[in-house]
């Protein structure tokens, strides 16, 4: 049976991998992202490389096959993503005028890491990404591992967290709804783009 356990170095890999393979509404995001190091640069790596503690994978015989991953404050890594993680990637991926491809979108959402500063969340300092493979769905490992997340971020005294969805994956919507997630009402956004919900303290 898969196990899960905190995010190890060893796993970066993995994890991007599986950031692309689940990263266009929950399906292989490799025909509408045709560059699979940046999905992961925005929504994977940046997390595991400065919170790991905050990291955790489903480990089936020693690979991971899905993670939860996020950040206890994220004012503070917005700061850093700004300042330490983006200038890593300037020359790369140069910020385009005027964004004709969903992959020059993606690069647009690189370079503007303050899109995260959302007044209406910010009593929900805490957020957080979760994936997992096509085949470990609906059996509880995303369960296990959200309730692993959400004991971490209680236990250091983390409040509450938030994330960001597209409203029309109806299955992950569910899901969030399951775990105890209510929608936050964001200016110029859809109903239900964004959720959140208590930590578990005890």
């Amino acid at each position: 049976m898969p196990v899960i356990r905190p995010y190890r170095p060893g796993d970066r890999a993995a994890v991007a991998e599986i950031c692309v393979l689940t990263g266009d509404s929950g399906g292989d995001s490799r025909e509408r992202f045709p560059d699979p190091d940046l999905l992961p640069s925005v929504f994977a790596l940046p997390y595991v490389d400065r919170e790991p503690e905050l990291a955790f994978v489903l480990d089936d015989g020693g690979t991971a096959v899905g993670y939860v991953l996020g950040t206890a404050d994220t004012a503070a890594f917005v700061k850093w993503f700004r300042e330490e993680w983006l200038p890593r990637f300037g020359e790369r991926y140069p910020l385009p005028e005027r964004p004709a491809t969903p992959l020059e979108w993606l690069v647009g959402v690189l370079h503007n890491p303050e899109r995260m500063l959302v007044p209406e969340v910010a009593d929900h300092p805490a957020h957080l990404h979760i994936d997992l493979l096509p085949g470990y769905q609906g059996a509880g490992h995303g369960r296990a591992l959200m309730t692993t997340f959400l004991r971490a971020l209680g236990g250091m005294g983390v409040p509450r967290v938030h994330l960001q969805m597209d409203p029309a994956n109806t299955r992950a919507r569910a899901f969030y709804d399951r775990m105890g997630f209510h929608e936050i009402a964001v200016a110029g956004f859809p109903s239900g783009a964004f959720l959140g919900r208590a930590t578990i303290t005890a």
